[in-house]
């Protein structure tokens, strides 16, 4: 028995690998509200203009991972909300989402959107923009139905944010000189203004006190900067087929991206010349691709990408630390992790 006892005190047990982090549950979670929010989504995107709803349908039936209208539905979960106003409002949010990617294409002249030929090439781009304009004015329909003058206030305020991120970002594009500090500022408007938005107005129809509506404001703006920081990141380390978009889009569209403001700070001279002409658009082959993504690598610019990405994530999970925890909170917490961890 003595001998017994000692060889099992020997035993050490293998620490457990912690399980990677997954939308699944946030999709768990949201399935039930997420198939009323699509039957409003493909009713509100109907006209007796046959384009708008062939346009607009190529691609909100493309995926994407509808993780703003979740976050409102994750919202209303979080704070007990019984009631339905969440489902147009969510629907809301998604139409603002879809008018903005429709717009950026035309603006970028993509090619590829989630892993699809982007709608400006299929119907050209005076379509997409007209399209986009319709469906910003079907959010708004969906808005004033609601009837809550607060709601409006938030996601009108978001919208036209949004629309002053892109003019920003238009205007820093192809300027080597853009500042950290620029760019997160750039990207806190385009993206993070929607996301903080989206998960906001959870507490306000569920009639929550201030500082439930401020914390999922908290949570939804941190994790909108962390998933575009991830999203810039992948531009440089993954290949076309993962991310749904051509590799190297936001290089030859000449975009101060982090992983680039980082490497062209940390290069040397010879570096920093290859930067100015590539941003300027005089370096844009293949070959001149593979340069940058080199000397990003060099710099560990995609990686301190990554890492303030986690940042953000981090603040955005002890944003929720006010509510209990629940299957919500909990989930919601595994979609910051996700969001920072995710490789397209």
């Amino acid at each position: 028995m003595h001998g017994q006892a000692e060889m099992s005190a020997d035993v050490v047990p293998l620490p457990r690998k912690a399980p990677e982090p997954s939308l699944d549950p946030m999709l768990s979670l949201t399935a039930q509200g997420m198939n009323q929010v699509n039957h409003v989504i493909l009713d509100r995107m109907q006209s007796e203009i046959p384009l708008i709803p062939a346009l607009a349908g190529h691609l909100i039936a493309g995926g994407g991972k509808r993780l703003r209208p979740m976050l409102t539905l994750a919202g209303a979960e979080l704070v007990g909300y019984n009631g339905t106003r969440h489902h147009k409002l969510a629907a809301a949010v998604e139409f603002i989402h879809t008018a903005t990617l429709l717009h950026d294409d035309v603006v970028d002249g993509s090619e590829l959107r989630r892993g699809k030929a982007a709608a400006n090439i299929i119907f050209g781009n005076p379509a997409t923009v007209l399209v986009g304009d319709f469906l910003f004015s079907r959010s708004f329909e969906l808005m004033v139905e609601d009837g809550s003058l607060k709601v409006l206030k938030i996601l009108s305020g978001a919208s036209a944010i949004i629309a002053e991120g892109e003019v920003d970002q238009l205007t820093a594009q192809r300027r080597i000189e853009t500042s950290e500090e620029r760019y997160l500022q750039i990207i806190r408007a385009k993206t993070a203004a929607l996301f903080a938005a989206a998960s906001r107005i959870s507490a306000v129809v569920a009639e929550c006190a201030e500082e439930k509506e401020q914390a999922l404001d908290e949570y939804g703006r941190n994790l909108g900067v962390a998933f575009q920081l991830v999203d810039d990141a992948i531009d440089y380390d993954s290949d076309a087929s993962a991310m749904g978009k051509d590799r190297g889009d936001d290089f030859r569209e000449g975009k101060m991206t982090l992983p680039v403001i980082l490497a062209y700070a940390r290069g040397d001279e010879e570096e920093r010349s290859f930067w100015k002409a590539a941003i300027g658009g005089h370096r844009t082959s293949d070959a001149d691709l593979d340069h940058a993504i080199a000397l990003i690598g060099r710099h560990d610019a995609v990686a301190d990408t990554r890492a303030r990405a986690r940042h953000f994530a981090q603040r955005a999970i002890d944003a929720l630390s006010i509510f209990p925890d629940n299957k919500a909170r909990q989930a919601m917490t595994q979609a910051a992790l996700f969001a920072v961890s995710r490789g397209y």
